[in-house]
């Protein structure tokens, strides 16, 4: 309830802040026309509420249950050797900007390292208002082309990650799974970590055996705690894939969507041309660097309004 009410007071305060600019616009404009404003004041005055407005339209897609959850962003390297691991932890740093300048918190779940440099896959968990919502149209292939710094020739090279977004359930959504459909592995944790990561099968994978789904867990130091996460990871996409049933029974533009499988990137990243370009939406930027620093908001944003309408 709390939750809720914290949700829905946002939503005041920010008709009230921008009905109060509204007022204040219109007695600035009073003030130009008797010559005691410039129209550059009021440009800029407009401007600042038109800001505000569009930010509200845009949030206002953010209309379902699950939008107001953590989420989990699964990332893993595709065709490319080690140019594509490095990719992928890439996006990793990508993801983990992204969240710092938006005030969320991340954690990594479960890391796999490449075999010479970057990663194979990871688990990072963004806790956050509305982090689902946010990101969910971050599913699919990402491409990048850049002249590799792995390759001796110094040749342009393509390589792929996937990127799989799903929300964290909380008790606010129930999933019930049955303990005789699961099937649990321990094993020892990678990375750093001292010795206890070198002596202790704290690390779990837990199989749901009608699914086939599998979720990996290594963040906690307990295995008894890496076994919940494990347990709540799970929860998360099994209900995920009951969401993406819904969509597909109920609208048919929603089963048209790109599955996420290599040769259909939603997003090219052309480093040495300095363009990162959306293919769904055609939403574009050449500021490359501050993409890969975590400036994502205009590909999340365009997708939204996009996609949610």
């Amino acid at each position: 309830m709390l939750k809720e009410l914290k949700s829905n007071k946002k939503w005041v305060e920010n008709f009230n802040k921008i009905q109060s600019e509204l007022d204040d616009l219109e007695v600035l404009y009073d003030f130009q026309k008797e010559g005691e404003a410039t129209e550059e004041q009021v440009d800029d005055a407009f401007l600042e509420i038109l800001e505000l407005i569009e930010d509200v339209e845009f949030r206002s897609t953010l209309n379902k249950k699950e939008d107001e959850l953590n989420c989990i962003i699964d990332i893993n390297a595709g065709a490319g050797g080690t140019e594509a691991c490095d990719w992928a932890e890439m996006l990793m740093r990508m993801y983990q900007m992204w969240a710092q300048k938006n005030g969320f918190k991340y954690s990594v779940v479960f890391l796999q390292d490449g075999d010479v440099a970057g990663i194979k896959s990871v688990s990072l968990e963004i806790d956050g208002e509305f982090a689902f919502g946010m990101l969910k149209g971050e599913n699919g292939v990402h491409r990048l082309v850049r002249v590799s710094p792995y390759n001796s020739q110094g040749k342009r090279m393509t390589s792929f990650a996937s990127v799989f977004v799903h929300p964290l359930v909380d008790d606010s959504i129930e999933v019930e799974i049955n303990p005789a459909d699961l099937e649990w592995d321990t094993f020892r944790a990678s990375g750093a970590g001292g010795q206890h990561v070198n002596k202790t099968e704290s690390a779990v994978r837990v199989r749901h055996l009608p699914s086939g789904v599998v979720c990996e867990c290594q963040q906690e130091r307990s295995q008894h705690m890496n076994r919940e996460k494990a347990l709540q990871m799970l929860k998360s996409r099994l209900y995920e894939i009951e969401l993406q049933k819904q969509f597909e029974a109920r609208d048919a533009i929603e089963a048209q969507k790109m599955k996420n499988e290599w040769g259909s990137q939603i997003r090219s990243y052309v480093l040495d041309d300095r363009r990162v370009k959306d293919h769904r939406t055609g939403f574009q930027t050449g500021n490359t660097d501050g993409v890969l620093n975590g400036d994502i908001d205009g590909f999340l944003k365009a997708y939204l309004m996009h996609h949610e309408k």
